[in-house]
């Protein structure tokens, strides 16, 4: 990945509360939204993972609410691979204004690898290919390699 293409999302009036403020269990779509562009910017997107047999489910969330976002923001996600392991993986996702000034939200969320049985998945002994690319990732801190349309 040369240039990591930001995540950006405005918010939409649904998703809020009475007071316009982003309902908290939004930011859970927000992060897998932002996980699904990270893992596609890898090139190893939903739809390949799945025809090789994998998926991908989640095993927990953790979300720091620091200061709202509300309807009509554009909300950034920046995403860091923290853990990997060749059957699970940790990511952790800062949440910004548009302009990068204002955290709204700090989150993580770990995830397994498993096959349609949900039997664990080995990356690093049964798909090779997949595991050096996410390898590659491990600690890389996106932020310094952002890409703003």
């Amino acid at each position: 990945m040369e240039q990591y293409q930001i995540f950006k999302r405005k918010i939409n009036y649904y998703e809020t509360d009475k007071m316009q403020v982003v309902h908290h269990s939004n930011y859970i779509r927000y992060l897998e939204e932002c996980r699904m562009d990270f893992l596609r910017q890898m090139h190893l997107d939903y739809e390949t993972m799945e025809s090789n047999g994998i998926m991908i489910p989640v095993l927990s969330v953790s979300c720091n609410y620091k200061s709202p976002a509300r309807f009509g923001d554009t909300i950034c996600i920046i995403p860091k691979l923290e853990k990997f392991h060749s059957v699970k993986f940790e990511i952790s996702y800062e949440v910004f204004s548009e302009d990068l000034q204002i955290l709204h939200n700090q989150a993580s969320s770990e995830h397994c690898f498993v096959d349609f049985n949900f039997k664990p998945v080995h990356l690093k002994r049964d798909y090779s290919e997949i595991y050096q690319t996410m390898q590659q990732f491990v600690g890389v801190d996106l932020m310094g390699n952002v890409e703003m349309d």
